[in-house]
């Protein structure tokens, strides 16, 4: 039989170490134990695609016996090579597939761990040949299910488990038991950090501060109001294009993605390229602002556009936004359209979604049951941070849930410092009846693009939207997909629109500054082509980042050069960038 990469009676020559060190895990475990029950409020169990796939079994008895038959003759089989492979001369070539989390020699060289990763793998694959072949379900039933149903089988990969990981083991026996010690002690600092939830840390927290190693562009708070701060960065340039260029950033996390730091942000970029460059910071809500709407916010952004102009001595600006920021937008500039209100000159959308009747996995959120469930989660009037942040990490909880539970928790190991996931962790709240408008009437109703959406008293539909527009989709955006985004920038009229559909994802497809040097861009005649799948059938690829194409874009629209102006000579100065709005971690509240 091949040695296993643990020998369990090694731990017996740990004795006294390994006691100590057990005895303070079982001391930890139950501070943790408490710490949830005292602080853990309802969340959505992928328990429930279990009853969806019995419930669908059950109401056919054919595929019953057929999925239960095909199920046991399956681990059958896979039990028959494991027992081949400990008894037989020579053992049969282990199974690689699996990805990285079977990525440890422990998995394959081990009969008894190859067994576990490959009836692991059988289970997985045969749960969602379930889902895909369960009748009865309507689309967006299914894409529900597959959700729950992938998370299920994520929550009980074998990696996630103490006994059934040989890297862990091996971790415990060498060190008797202390990385299990340090990964609960860890586990209980981000319990209380969560407040009684579990916050699971997945950088350093402590190796980075706004203001000092991120969001550090120069700059001014030149305005404020009760949901917004506006910033307006110093110039770069002598010479600078006269008119201004405003940005609107998602409420769902913090602006300084476009700031991260000055290889990567685009606001540096953007000064450097001679725009005088302003961005909103939106505030992390509080109960001051639980009678917030999407009529407000929108209000704020176009008192931000008086300042702008007030303060540039401007008539018009150019104006871009990010995802929902830019959602958010597009409704806002379809309103001036219908009033001939020629403020904004051109807008530029980062991931957008204008029309939603398939908007990705975040969809699978915006039904009334959940709806119901988050009011009950919001008596404060606003969503708490951890809740939206928690959505999005299911999305992909392998790389952002469980590979942290194994690492810090199990092995004991400091996750790696990494700038990205301190902005993806520094998470935000949401003012209760503006997220609960924007689920049901986007994502539930799609009002904005069937025409039946109301901003300030106006009836807008994307048709009104008259000034041109650049949109940048992703090719590999699970929040934004990049066909909804195409569909979306079809329903616009303007013949000068631009679209370009941008290498990777979400965020990485966005900030992607063109000294790195990554990915690609397509770009291509929008009005010819129906659906994304034509269009990139004849688009044009292009090496690296899509900002120079962006750049050339918004400097036909830029006007005449001026004087560089300095932040806030008109307005005033309230304070330094980044402001106090987005140095507000909810993680730090008391």
């Amino acid at each position: 039989m091949p040695e296993t990469p643990v020998d369990f009676d090694e731990i017996a020559a740990h004795g006294a170490a390994s006691a100590q060190n057990f005895a303070q895990i079982a001391e930890l475990s139950l501070k943790i134990w408490q710490a949830a029950l005292d602080g853990q409020g309802e969340s959505a169990s992928p328990v429930k695609a279990l009853e969806e796939i019995n419930k669908t079994l059950w109401s056919s008895p054919e595929a019953l016996v057929k999925a239960s038959t095909d199920y046991w003759l399956g681990q059958q089989k896979l039990w028959m090579e494991t027992m081949q492979r400990w008894t037989g001369p020579e053992a049969p070539t282990p199974d690689e597939r699996g990805g990285k989390r079977f990525a440890h020699k422990g998995w394959s060289e081990s009969a008894l761990f190859d067994y576990i990763k490959n009836a692991y793998l059988f289970t997985s694959d045969w749960m969602h040949q379930q889902v895909s072949e369960a009748d009865g379900l309507s689309d967006s039933e299914r894409k529900k299910l597959d959700f729950y149903t992938r998370n299920y089988v994520e929550s009980i990969h074998p990696a996630n488990f103490f006994a059934l990981n040989p890297e862990v083991l091996e971790a415990t026996v060498a060190q008797d038991g202390e990385n299990l010690v340090r990964g609960l002690q860890m586990m209980l600092e981000d319990t209380e950090r969560g407040q009684g939830k579990l916050l699971i840390r997945q950088t350093d927290m402590d190796a980075f501060e706004v203001g000092r190693d991120m969001a550090v562009s120069p700059g001014k708070v030149i305005w404020q109001n009760n949901i917004l701060q506006l910033i307006q960065y110093s110039p770069s340039t002598e010479k600078v294009h006269a008119k201004p260029l405003l940005f609107v950033p998602p409420w769902i996390n913090k602006y300084y993605i476009l700031d991260l730091n000055e290889k990567k942000s685009m606001m540096k970029h953007l000064v450097a390229q001679g725009n005088t460059v302003f961005i909103i910071s939106w505030v992390n809500p509080t109960e001051a602002q639980r009678g917030e709407t999407w009529d407000s916010y929108a209000q704020a952004v176009l008192d931000a556009v008086d300042v702008v102009l007030k303060e540039t001595g401007q008539k018009s600006l150019n104006i871009g936004g990010y995802c929902v920021g830019g959602t958010l937008l597009g409704t806002l500039i379809a309103y001036l359209g219908k009033l001939k209100d020629t403020r904004v000159a051109s807008a530029t959308l980062f991931t957008t979604q204008l029309e939603f009747s398939d908007a990705g996995e975040l969809q699978i959120f915006a039904d009334e049951e959940t709806l119901a469930d988050l009011e009950e989660q919001m008596p404060d009037g606003y969503l708490p941070a951890q809740t939206m942040a928690s959505a999005f990490n299911m999305l992909r909880a392998n790389d952002l849930i469980w590979s942290y539970v194994v690492n810090n928790y199990l092995l004991g190991k400091e996750p790696f410092p990494f700038d990205l996931l301190y902005w993806n962790a520094d998470s935000t709240g949401m003012p209760a009846q503006l997220h609960l408008f924007y689920l049901r009437q986007f994502y539930m109703e799609n009002a904005f693009a069937a025409g039946g959406f109301e901003l300030l008293g106006e009836a807008v539909s994307p048709t009104d939207v008259s000034i041109p527009v650049y949109h940048v989709a992703t090719k590999e955006d699970h929040i934004a997909p990049a066909d909804s985004v195409f569909r979306g920038v079809r329903m616009l009229s303007n013949a000068k629109n631009r679209f370009v559909l941008a290498g990777s994802g979400h965020i990485a497809g966005v900030v992607n500054p063109p000294a790195a040097e990554k990915y690609q861009y397509w770009t291509g005649d929008l009005a010819a082509h129906e659906n994304l799948g034509e269009w990139l059938d004849g688009a044009e690829e292009t090496a690296g980042s899509w900002w120079g194409d962006w750049d050339k874009w918004l400097k036909k629209r830029g006007g005449k050069k001026v004087a560089a102006r300095d932040a806030g000579a008109v307005s005033g100065v309230l304070e330094d960038a980044p402001g106090s709005f987005v140095q507000d971690r909810f993680d730090l509240r008391t």
